[in-house]
């Protein structure tokens, strides 16, 4: 099997070079409106959202903001096929302009925008993200009745295109050799993660690093095994570091990326040589899970009636039989000259994995 990626350093207002009804998943992280760090490059966007924070006015900037961000996502709309799912991951802000604190509710606007383009919300994932404890103490510290609660939480919205689900083909390979784990969708598809990790690769570019916003590995990896099936193109039109392409090659799909500055291009291609050992190390990890799971269910004495087509170990309903894991066996560059960057992922199945569950 082959996937391709490709990244264009282009204005994801526009996304002129893909086609109408191109691309099966959406996964991205766009700038966060009203975090300072997005600030810059929100004015470049829109000189009026500059005036807005010097003036003062938070509610002309942040309104301001979305209606830039709006324009990535009718075009999402317009390249999303019928019934394909759009994962936005994006955390509110609270700051203080014009001498007022307060927060900004950036996934309730992008909650609005979707569904005013036609998107049907589905549910929602809360994200526990790291934070430092020195932010827990805003506001008057621990005299009431003006102290802030910390957000240590992002979103995760999801959205399908349009009311009708996808439609396969009866037993459609591609679809079920794409199946997780009965315990796997138990803690994918929970409204909370707790668990999520850090990133593959800490940044390590001077100053990107104040331009990079890149959330870990894991999300991007888990929405792209939730919601896509071998074959699929995943779109993350605010591509930053290349998180999402590179879940993508680990996951067996195919990726496309916009991204402004090309300089994140260098970081996404120092990260490429890792893809082989990376993608064997993250199949591993899920084997040995399910091999834990299955050791603990026969200790408690549950029957697993079904095994695994392929691999021969237990699995917990029929729909996991037919799974297939493809590691990435090398990744190579191609010549495009529609594209800032082309590469292909080489990708082998795995037949027997390195582990004791065919025992069991």
């Amino acid at each position: 099997m082959e996937t391709s990626h490709r990244v264009l350093t282009e204005d994801a207002r526009s996304l002129s070079q893909l086609d109408d009804d191109s691309v099966e998943l959406v996964v991205t992280s766009p700038p966060y409106p009203m975090v300072e760090m997005w600030d810059e490059l929100f004015s470049e966007l829109c000189p009026d959202i500059e005036s807005a924070l010097d003036g003062g006015d938070g509610r002309a900037a942040f309104a301001r903001m979305h209606k830039e961000l709006q324009k990535v996502w009718e075009e999402v709309a317009r390249v999303l096929v019928d019934g394909g799912i759009a994962c936005v991951n994006i955390g509110d802000a609270t700051r203080k302009v014009g001498g007022s604190f307060r927060v900004f509710q950036n996934h309730s606007r992008v909650i609005d925008a979707f569904e005013a383009l036609g998107f049907e919300p589905l549910p929602e994932i809360l994200w526990r993200k790291p934070v430092n404890s020195g932010t827990k103490f805003m506001g008057s510290g621990m005299l009431p009745p003006n102290a802030y609660v910390t957000l240590e939480h992002e979103y995760i919205l999801v959205f399908r295109n349009g009311t009708q689900r996808r439609d396969f083909e009866p037993r459609s390979e591609r679809r079920y050799d794409a199946a997780y784990f009965w315990e796997e969708r138990n803690q994918w598809f929970s409204d909370v993660w707790m668990d999520v990790k850090g990133e593959l690769q800490s940044l390590e570019h001077g100053a990107l690093r104040d331009r990079s916003a890149a959330y870990p590995f894991e999300i991007p990896y888990r929405l792209i095994n939730m919601y896509s099936v071998y074959g699929d193109t995943v779109l993350d039109p605010f591509w930053g570091t290349g998180t999402t392409s590179i879940a993508a090659m680990v996951a067996g799909r195919n990726s496309i990326g916009y991204e402004l500055n090309a300089d994140f291009l260098s970081v996404f291609e120092d990260r490429l040589e890792t893809i082989p050992d990376y993608s064997r190390n993250v199949i591993t990890q899920r084997l040995a899970a399910h091999e834990r799971f299955v050791e603990d269910r026969i200790a408690d004495e549950d029957d697993l009636t079904y095994r695994s087509d392929t691999y021969g170990f237990p699995v917990m309903t029929k729909q996991e039989r037919s799974i297939r894991f493809y590691a990435a066996a090398s990744v190579r560059a191609e010549d495009d000259r529609t594209s800032a960057a082309n590469y292909a992922v080489s990708h082998e199945p795995i037949e027997e994995p390195d582990l004791r569950l065919d025992g069991l």
